[in-house]
C-alpha cells in the first residue's frame, strides 16, 4: 500500500463533513493534526486528489503527498497510549 499525507484549506464554504466523510472512506487513515490527514491506498496521489476534489470548492486548496518510511514529528494528536505515533510507525513501515 502507498501511504499519502493530505493537506488542505477549504476557504469559502468549508464543506468539512464531505471532505472528512471522502477521506476515511479509504478505510485505513488518521488525523495526527487538525488540518492533515493520512491514508494508505493502492490509488495514485493523483486518483486520491480527484476523489478528494470531487467534494471540494473549486477554489480549495489540495495537497496530497506520498510518504515513505522516513518521518519525523512531534506533539501529534496523541493519547497517552501514542496510537498515533504507533500507528505511523506502522504504516510507513509497511509503505510501497
Amino acid at each position: 500500500m502507498k501511504v499519502y499525507q493530505i493537506n488542505y484549506d477549504l476557504r469559502k464554504n468549508r464543506d468539512y463533513t464531505s471532505l472528512f466523510n471522502k477521506i476515511e472512506s479509504y478505510g485505513t487513515w488518521a488525523r495526527p493534526l487538525e488540518s492533515c490527514w493520512i491514508i494508505a491506498t493502492n490509488q495514485s496521489a493523483a486518483q486520491v486528489r480527484d476523489a478528494l476534489a470531487s467534494v471540494m470548492d473549486s477554489d480549495d486548496g489540495l495537497l496530497v503527498t506520498r510518504l515513505s518510511g522516513e518521518a519525523a514529528w512531534r506533539r501529534l494528536d496523541d493519547d497517552e497510549k501514542n496510537a498515533m505515533s504507533n500507528w505511523l510507525k506502522k504504516q510507513l513501515s509497511q509503505a510501497d
